[in-house]
């Protein structure tokens, strides 16, 4: 039996009388309704009409713990007794930052933004102060967050890329001003060639180079062997500086971010979603040398509502609870995470479907495609956006929500029924496509 999506439709009817498009995102404005969202127990969320999903979405991947764990309860029911902000210091921000420091490799220093698009901009300021030049070099496919000087070259699509050896810099948004290109570089991702290539040519200019150093956004596709490595080396050749968008793969992919798994520790990195468990915190962690310039140092850097004590006692409770028992709950986001991913690639072929599964257990990608490995951006452009479609819906009917890219992001609170169930839908939904 259909499911019934009629109040998410009706709200959404009344949302649009006063907010723009109906949504706070329009990330959000998906097919087959905007679903509008009441209750949340665990790993499973509650629509407005009443039906319950196993949630892979995760309020797009911050809702680390899953929804009202008893110690984000517990301490956010203590933090709404005090003042939610002062506009000054207190306690919970070294406590954090000092949490911080314990698990990420380059964090001698963090400075706490609200959102992670802020954290890029601040990062991306201190990289051009520190190093007197102007460039960033980063990558096709790699989200930096929506402002006019990071939105370059996320989703371009093949007519406008250019060719592979040196894509165009594309603005991705109506209203972006053209010349925002003039300080940014862009090279495909995955390939040493092209950084040293870059490098040969405008190397005394690039201030940093700057990448998701696992591909989150763009299909959740992995860094080859001794790239990330050897991207360190040419910066530092360079004196350019490493950074590493981890507002995905912080405290997801490891307790201290890429970073920590892949043993390559970048000069400056961002940081938001799972850091708060779902509240509006990001930030900032690297080099002393380089933070310190924000405060004192000449690089203008402010926000009311940095590190308010309502969202550092979030991150206080996520860290605790991650890294208690040597970090058991990731590592068990990380288990249920694979066994789906591996139940997924026998489903489809027990199906006969062209499904890849990439990423690591805690966050990845369902693509269809042809292919059989992905390496960069210019990869999914193979992907069957049509089929993808049909799968979200399908797994909708069935009681499962991943995201709109193909995107499923695992919590600590996912258990082994959840994977079954899960695995369970995806068969059925599977099934629903006629190929088999």
């Amino acid at each position: 039996m259909a499911r019934s999506w009629e109040r998410s439709r009706a709200l959404l009817e009344r949302a649009r009388k006063s907010l723009a498009g109906g949504v706070s995102s329009p990330f959000r404005a998906q097919a087959p309704v905007p679903l509008h969202f009441e209750d949340g127990r665990g790993s499973r969320l509650k629509d407005a009409d009443g039906n319950w999903y196993i949630d892979y979405t995760l309020g797009w991947g911050p809702s680390i713990l899953g929804y009202r764990h008893p110690a984000m309860v517990e301490a956010l029911g203590r933090a709404a007794d005090s003042p939610y902000t002062y506009g000054a210091q207190h306690e919970r921000e070294f406590l954090v930052s000092e949490k911080i420091q314990s698990l990420v490799p380059c964090a001698e220093r963090v400075l706490y933004t609200s959102s992670g698009t802020e954290a890029v901009q601040i990062a991306w300021r201190l990289c051009r102060a520190f190093t007197g030049r102007r460039l960033i070099l980063k990558f096709e496919g790699h989200y930096h967050g929506w402002m006019d000087s990071a939105l370059i070259s996320y989703h371009p699509r093949a007519d406008q890329a250019g060719p592979w050896e040196s894509p165009y810099p594309v603005t991705s948004s109506l209203g972006q001003v053209a010349n925002v290109v003039d300080n940014v570089l862009v090279a495909p991702w995955n390939s040493i060639e092209a950084v040293e290539r870059v490098f040969a040519e405008r190397g005394p200019e690039l201030a940093a180079v700057v990448m998701e150093p696992v591909l989150c956004n763009s299909g959740c596709i992995f860094p080859r062997p001794g790239y990330l490595e050897g991207v360190r080396d040419i910066a530092r050749r360079h004196g350019a500086l490493l950074m590493f968008d981890e507002v995905i793969t912080g405290f997801r992919l490891a307790l201290g971010g890429a970073q920590q798994y892949y043993g390559v520790t970048p000069d400056i990195s961002t940081y938001g979603k799972a850091v708060a468990g779902g509240l509006a915190l990001s930030g900032v962690a690297g080099r002393a040398d380089i933070l310190e310039m924000a405060v004192g140092g000449g690089v203008a850097f402010g926000g009311s509502f940095n590190g308010n004590p309502i969202v550092l006692a979030g991150a206080h409770a996520v860290l605790e609870v991650l890294s208690s028992d040597g970090g058991a709950p990731l590592e068990q986001a990380r288990r249920i995470g694979e066994s789906i991913m591996e139940g997924l690639r026998a489903a489809a072929a027990r199906h006969g479907l062209p499904v890849l599964v990439s990423g690591f257990g805690a966050a990845f990608a369902v693509h269809f495609t042809p292919r059989t490995e992905l390496a960069e951006y210019r990869d999914t452009l193979s992907d069957d956006p049509e089929m993808l479609h049909r799968l979200v819906i399908a797994l909708l009917e069935e009681g499962v929500c991943i995201l709109p890219d193909g995107r499923m992001y695992v919590s600590v609170v996912h258990s082994a029924d959840d994977a079954a169930e899960t695995l369970a839908a995806f068969d059925r939904a599977f099934t629903s496509f006629g190929v088999s």
